[in-house]
């Protein structure tokens, strides 16, 4: 099942999403909703919990004007989406549509909670560079009719989990800097939810162990970033609590110093080796990043220390694709051959 964000350039890559199906012989099989609905409105990603008969996706924005770059404008004009969609994950239509608001806006990685029965899921919105999280709402019954001979479904509900200011800058495209988270995860335990924040510069670790909805701070690790000491981009206000100066970048074995900022994310299975990536797509990246561009990507190693909740970079794992044969590369997803934490669903 993969998840579609628009249709093709050819016929004007405007936002629409939906899922194709192919068969275990690799053929297109046809899409998902099989003829329920015509999808929604925005595509990006999606995560299942197959004991609560849901699925929830999110949407990116229309493809005809985040391929050529972020432009204020588009968003204004509606070509960015600020909604979630709840599906009856059997009969593979939408139940829900919640529209999250200038709190929500982008919600790109969604995740539900790795134990097969729990109602609580988180999506991180970019844009607005906040994690939303969403569980059932005990405010209804619990398998009410939506409405005089409609059908069953679980109602849901959203709260602001982690709300992160945008920092205000000088000598930058905007006066405003959004940190931009662009991935998030949880580790396989459900004890803990990484994010990574491209344009500021770091990953944070918060624990759900205490209270899901309301996730506490336990670590940040930054990794280069546009807030970094030597930028161009001076810092005025908005910097996290407890940051007092401006980090420098990391410099890694053979002097190498991490260009762009942390964005896809993946995790050990026993939660202690989370692989970072620098990529997020290639218009956008030559738009902020463009000496990364020119140097290549990277895949780097931080340390999880889950007991004393610490964050620390490996400094002799470092993969650089700044060589390649066919020249620099950019380097994106991460993905463990047996299954991972960004994609393991327990049934």
């Amino acid at each position: 099942m993969v998840s579609a964000m628009g249709t093709p350039a050819a016929k004007g890559g405007e936002a629409k999403g939906n899922f194709i199906l192919i068969s275990p012989e690799h053929k297109v099989l046809g899409t998902w909703t099989d003829g329920n609905t015509d999808g929604t409105e925005f595509g990006y990603d999606f995560w299942y919990q197959p004991r609560l008969g849901v699925m929830v996706s999110t949407g990116w924005g229309a493809p005809n004007a985040f391929s050529k770059g972020f432009n204020p404008a588009d968003v204004a004009a509606g070509k960015y989406n600020s909604a979630i969609w709840f599906w009856d994950w059997n009969k593979r239509k939408v139940m829900e549509k919640v529209d999250l608001g200038e709190e929500g806006m982008i919600p790109l990685e969604v995740r539900f909670l790795h134990e097969p029965s729990a109602p609580h899921g988180y999506v991180g919105c970019a844009l607005s560079s906040n994690v939303v999280h969403f569980t059932i709402d005990q405010d209804k019954k619990k398998r009410e009719k939506e409405k005089e001979g409609g059908e069953e479904w679980l109602g849901w509900k959203t709260n602001v989990a982690i709300k992160q200011p945008h920092l205000t800058v000088e000598n930058w495209a905007l006066p405003s800097l959004p940190p931009l988270i662009t991935d998030i995860l949880i580790s396989m335990d459900d004890n803990y939810l990484f994010f990574s924040n491209w344009l500021r510069g770091d990953v944070c670790m918060y624990s759900l162990k205490e209270d899901p909805a309301h996730p506490k701070f336990v670590s940040r690790i930054w990794l280069g970033g546009v807030v970094r000491k030597g930028s161009r981009v001076t810092v005025i206000d908005g910097l996290p609590d407890g940051v007092t100066e401006i980090p420098a970048a990391p410099v890694l074995k053979g002097g190498k110093e991490l260009q762009g900022g942390p964005q896809m994310l993946q995790l050990s299975l026993d939660g202690k080796r989370l692989y970072v990536t620098n990529s997020l797509y290639t218009p956008w990246d030559g738009q902020f990043y463009p000496e990364m561009v020119k140097r290549g990507g990277y895949l780097i190693q931080v340390d999880v220390n889950t007991e004393k909740g610490e964050l620390k970079l490996n400094e002799e794992f470092f993969v650089d694709f700044g060589e390649e044969p066919g020249g620099a590369a950019l380097v994106h997803e991460v993905r463990y051959p047996g299954g991972d934490c960004s994609s393991d669903i327990w049934v």
